[in-house]
């Protein structure tokens, strides 16, 4: 029996330091988090929160004003502790799981806002860094950005940029697209001539 697969398509938005000055010890910190489920070709869940920063809980100007999250918003959103059991529900026993992103930096912040927070990674399943299958699926030197990505198709980002559940959403999209044209261009085996040529047909005609 097949197993039954779940992709989890994930962005999450992340704090900033001002421009030009230092934070001692400053790390970038999960403030929104944007996640489409889909298990066997169907989402069976979309999920979007604020996310209150541990350490650096206060907003730079220069985050509120790039990603339009205020710091009441952050205020009022889970905890790091609260995000992470969240994130370990969708993992389900005898399903696979792939953990799909745009880029490598959601996984990479999320252990290391485990590790501050004292934590477990939360997720068992394969990961994916879409944009780096993009990059080797169409020959791009350079990695393009997410929405660009899907504008390249001839198509429009969902909702709006920088925004996790929207981000989460056009991965999910291009995703698709992506997995269409690999489908696409996959080869089919070459026939032998046994395939053919039917040898009974043909020793009957001798017959």
């Amino acid at each position: 029996m097949r197993a039954r697969r779940q992709y989890l398509f994930i962005d999450f938005e992340f704090t900033m330091p001002e421009r030009n000055v230092r934070m001692k010890d400053f790390f970038a910190e999960i403030i929104e988090v944007g996640i489409v489920a889909v298990v066997d070709d169907q989402i069976t869940e979309q999920f979007s929160s604020y996310v209150t920063p541990l350490k650096f809980p206060n907003l730079s100007e220069r985050c509120k004003s790039f990603l339009h999250i205020s710091q009441q918003q952050v205020d009022k959103g889970l905890s790091i502790f609260e995000l992470i059991k969240k994130l370990a529900e969708f993992n389900m026993e005898n399903v696979e799981t792939t953990i799909v992103t745009w880029g490598n930096m959601d996984m990479k912040v999320l252990r290391h806002n485990c590790l501050m927070a004292g934590v477990d990674f939360p997720f068992h399943g394969a990961e994916l860094d879409l944009s780096m299958e993009y990059k080797r699926f169409f020959g791009d030197q350079n990695q393009t950005g997410l929405w660009k990505a899907v504008q390249e198709y001839g198509k429009e980002g969902t909702g709006r940029h920088h925004r996790a559940l929207d981000d989460a959403m056009t991965t999910y999209n291009i995703f698709k697209l992506v997995e269409k044209d690999k489908r696409y261009l996959e080869k089919p085996k070459p026939t032998t001539i046994g395939d053919r040529v039917d040898f009974s047909k043909l020793l009957n005609e001798f017959a």
